[in-house]
């Protein structure tokens, strides 16, 4: 349910509302807008329906609100939402490009990623420090000397850093350095790493889980949303199919229905649900042109001898051709690139 509070309704009078609702083991998130407050009430419904919220000073009307993501739904926040990472935007007005290495290997590697990203028009570096694997064989991560190593990398590039979390113990360590937090496909439906990184602050890049369904997906960003933590950037990864020619199946259509359903952001990740290098450039020029709100690009300077994902990585000249393809294609559909704000 929500409370729409009247244009002007005072401090007082929200308190008075928010108050009611924790007296019943309600949750209340206050969204301000520009001319009026919402109250959105998390909880049990059947309690609130008994609250006369709708007689107390300052309160317009009361919705009830059939989704159960409540907070991250486009009922609760008719405008889109814009999420500022570092000196970047990712959001509706325009189109951003994040690139950089799947994993960190060495200084010379991310750096040399991070550089090829910044040179393609890239706003925002992606690198991981920590890798969650199918195998226990294959490379983790370095982890915190990776952290290191990508702050190094924004320091020399201007890039913010967006890099994955994949354990509730690391939250304040990652979120120290990283200007983002990534929750992967395997921590999509991990709650408590999600209600952590919600109380970080930090803004967050939510990927679908391979085998979730998009209410999962959008239920997984309301865990981050419930802790106060709005700035959330969904990512549509690709999803497990029968189809074995490629690593997942990239669902654009459930990119777009996330847009409608949500007011969150929505980028694509064309690398990790082709895992195929000849399908990232198509798949990336598809995502603009269904209206994704951004790309995110694997690269890798040797990508016959990375560590992790090599076969999906772009070189740096396929990233700076891709980019280029990106910003003429954004222009023409009336839709600048994302360019660094200061």
């Amino acid at each position: 349910m929500v409370v729409v509070m009247k244009v002007g309704a005072t401090p007082q009078e929200i308190e008075a509302v928010e108050q009611m609702v924790r007296k019943v083991g309600g949750a209340p998130h206050v969204v301000s807008g520009v001319l009026r407050s919402i109250v959105a009430l998390v909880g049990d419904d059947e309690r609130f329906l008994d609250l006369p919220l709708s007689t107390l000073p300052g309160v317009e009307t009361v919705q009830r609100i059939g989704k159960p993501y409540k907070l991250v739904a486009r009922e609760l926040h008719q405008a889109p939402t814009s999420v500022r990472v570092g000196n970047a935007t990712i959001g509706r007005e325009s189109f951003a490009l994040i690139a950089g290495p799947c994993a960190v290997e060495t200084p010379r590697q991310a750096l040399a990623a991070a550089e090829a990203a910044k040179a393609a028009g890239a706003t925002i570096l992606r690198g991981g420090a920590y890798k969650p694997r199918t195998s226990p064989y294959s490379f983790q991560g370095l982890g915190k000397p990776g952290l290191e190593i990508l702050a190094d990398c924004r320091e020399a590039t201007g890039l913010p850093v967006m890099t994955e979390v994949i354990e509730a113990r690391d939250v304040e360590h990652v979120a120290a350095v990283a200007d983002a937090l990534q929750i992967g496909t395997r921590n999509s439906q991990n709650y408590a790493l999600l209600s952590e990184v919600g109380r970080s602050g930090k803004p967050v890049l939510l990927k679908r889980g391979f085998s979730s369904t998009i209410e999962e997906w959008l239920m997984s960003a309301e865990y981050i949303a419930r802790e106060g933590n709005a700035n959330i950037i969904l990512c549509e990864r690709g999803i497990r199919t029968f189809e074995p020619m490629t690593r997942n199946t990239l669902d654009l259509a459930g990119m777009i229905v996330a847009q409608n359903e949500s007011h969150l952001p929505v980028v694509v990740d064309p690398s990790h649900a082709a895992g195929r290098r000849d399908l990232v450039e198509p798949l990336a020029r598809a995502a603009l042109a269904a209206g994704a709100d951004g790309v995110m690009i694997d690269v890798h300077d040797n990508p016959s001898e990375a560590l992790c994902d090599g076969p999906q990585a772009l070189l740096p000249d396929d990233l700076a051709r891709l980019g280029a393809e990106l910003a003429k294609l954004a222009q023409d559909l009336g839709r600048p690139m994302a360019l660094p704000e200061s």
